[in-house]
């Protein structure tokens, strides 16, 4: 639960390569086929708060939930930006997800960026969803996306990614755990000092994702009451494949 503490501090800086505005494009697009085209959403494991903000933009009022400090502090003050308040109505509060409390209810649920692949127990991850459900309006929709078993075992898994650059550099080794479908990163970060720009700080995390399978998920919506719409290979409207990396699920509160 110590994830995200160093590598906070570049994590917007390693992630430049992920399309956000045609993630949200596609989050909004879901949104509104399923009757939340406004309101306001709750977004789990928020991070840094990119697509917190671009749903702002898009016309939602956001709540962001995350369960690092450093990544809300940096959220905090991007919202401000470099000309000044931006998107400073963003209500972001530190919380774990597993137990995250709300003054009432939002028209939407959302989580990206593989957020809920941290939850490692089916029976926390079922805790979630029943919290979801308690908090979203009647009818509300709750869309998420997952990295899947597939892409831990094929594409990650016993695998060495490296990257460098000025500003920081890391290495990023993987080890799959095929039995409990469970991903381990280990990460090495070099981060350079504000202070001193010729010094580089060193920085060692551990960040553990589980993949499941997407009937799974169906089967833990339905325990939590919820209504299970679909689920999609990610950012299309096709089914879910064999080969999916990543997959988007759509569930509604059914009726409190």
């Amino acid at each position: 639960m110590e994830a995200y503490t160093g590598f906070a501090e570049v994590y917007d800086l390693f992630m430049d390569n992920v399309p956000y505005q045609e993630w949200c494009d596609y989050l909004v697009s879901l949104l509104r086929d399923y009757q939340a085209g406004d309101g306001l959403v709750l977004e789990l494991g928020c991070g840094t708060g990119k697509m917190t903000r671009l749903l702002a933009q898009a016309g939602y009022d956001m709540i962001g939930v995350d369960y690092s400090e450093e990544m809300l502090q940096i959220a905090r003050e991007a919202a401000w930006g470099e000309r000044g308040p931006q998107n400073t109505d963003i209500l972001y509060l530190l919380q774990d997800m597993r137990e995250f409390e709300l003054y009432g209810t939002v028209r939407a649920v959302v989580s990206v960026c593989d957020s809920l692949n941290y939850i490692l127990k089916e029976e926390e991850l079922l805790k979630v969803f029943r919290l979801v459900n308690n908090y979203l309006d009647p009818g509300g929709v709750f869309i998420f996306d997952l990295n899947t078993p597939y892409k831990y075992r094929e594409i990650l898994g016993e695998n060495t990614i490296c990257e460098n650059r000025e500003q920081g550099s890391f290495i990023w080794e993987n080890f799959y755990e095929e039995e409990e479908q469970v991903n381990q990163y280990d990460l090495t970060l070099f981060i350079r000092d504000r202070e001193h720009p010729g010094l580089y700080r060193k920085y060692e995390e551990t960040h553990v994702q589980r993949g499941y399978e997407a009937g799974r998920i169906e089967e833990l919506l339905q325990q939590a009451g919820m209504e299970f719409i679909a689920a999609y290979d990610a950012f299309t409207r096709e089914p879910v494949k064999a080969d999916s990396e990543r997959i988007y699920v759509i569930a509604r509160e059914k009726g409190k």
